[in-house]
């Protein structure tokens, strides 16, 4: 009899830990799809300095231009009549209302208007937000 009442109080005193981990594995699964992930050009652009510079959140499309007159979104070499074929593919994936335009301080003035021209071809409640070094 004294051999159950100890099985009895060694029974009683073990924690269950089922709850917890089930708690712990749903916030997991919750912090998992609530993250947005911020994709980048793909290069590093040599960015002019601007005062007025302001940070925008909410961006998750970037397109690079490089000096020679590259064009890169998403890590991948685009032309210039890609370009807003290339954004629609990503806002099907992930939609913004801001495009990130990081253009280098020597590319030609003609192939960042004709970007620009691009990415207002893709919608009008875009907003295009040109990147410069703070």
């Amino acid at each position: 009899m004294a051999r159950k009442q100890r099985f009895r109080e060694e029974e009683e005193a073990a924690v269950d830990m089922t709850p917890m981990l089930d708690i712990v594995f749903i916030m997991l699964i919750f912090f998992i799809v609530t993250t947005s992930f911020v994709k980048e050009a793909g290069i590093e652009v040599n960015k002019p300095k601007a005062a007025q510079a302001t940070k925008q959140k909410n961006a998750n499309i970037f397109i690079a231009i490089r000096d020679n007159g590259e064009i890169w979104i998403d890590k991948q070499p685009v032309d210039v009549e890609r370009v807003s074929a290339k954004i629609e593919s990503l806002l099907a994936e992930q939609p913004t209302d801001v495009v990130i335009l990081q253009a280098d301080k020597d590319a030609k003035h003609g192939v960042v208007v004709k970007v620009m021209d691009q990415i207002k071809a893709t919608g009008d409640n875009l907003r295009i937000s040109i990147a410069g070094d703070q």
